[in-house]
């Protein structure tokens, strides 16, 4: 499967909100849900507001995975950037018709190497729940590492579940590759 990441942009709304509700129960599933208010368009228009904000004044990078048909098949983020740390959380979810197919591991390459290069990530820090063996293979393959596991972190669907919290350090941009950026 081609895939790529494009920025997220206002114009994405209709279709990404679409993305969202459609993979509702799949994601909530693996993940606690993002409550009944996100589902509402209204609402989910002001939080992709605020998102873009957060992206604009350089605090997060939120970027959509198109296949190559240009549809939205998932989502992959850095959040939390602090900039003088080099340091950000990143975070991702690939919609049910396309999980298992690589989808994750084909994007986290492209979103590190932006996070990097754009942004001066050094270190990333990624969390997943121990129930979440796909997500846990793929932040392994590319070179994350387990830091600690965070008991009865979450609770939903009547059970405690634990978070598993990953970090990836990462080269810092060479000087002669910062002037070409």
């Amino acid at each position: 499967m081609l895939i790529n990441i494009t920025p997220l942009r206002m114009e994405d709304a209709i279709e990404l909100y679409q993305f969202e509700s459609s993979n509702r129960a799949f994601f909530e599933k693996m993940v606690p849900s993002r409550g009944e208010d996100y589902y509402r368009y209204e609402h989910f228009l002001q939080r992709l507001e605020q998102l873009l904000e957060e992206q604009e004044a350089g605090l997060s990078l939120f970027t959509l995975i198109r296949d190559e048909a240009g549809m939205i098949v998932g989502r992959m983020n850095v959040v939390d950037m602090d900039r003088e740390k080099g340091t950000g959380h990143i975070g991702y979810r690939v919609g049910e018709a396309v999980a298992g197919k690589g989808v994750a591991s084909l994007a986290l390459p492209m979103l590190l190497k932006e996070a990097a290069e754009r942004y001066g990530m050094t270190k990333l820090y990624a969390k997943t729940t121990r129930d979440n063996i796909p997500s846990q293979k793929v932040l392994l393959k590319h070179g994350f590492e387990l830091v600690s596991v965070e008991p009865d972190a979450a609770e939903w669907d009547g059970k405690k579940e634990d978070f598993l919290h990953y970090q990836k350090r990462m080269a810092a941009p060479s000087l002669f590759e910062a002037d070409c950026l």
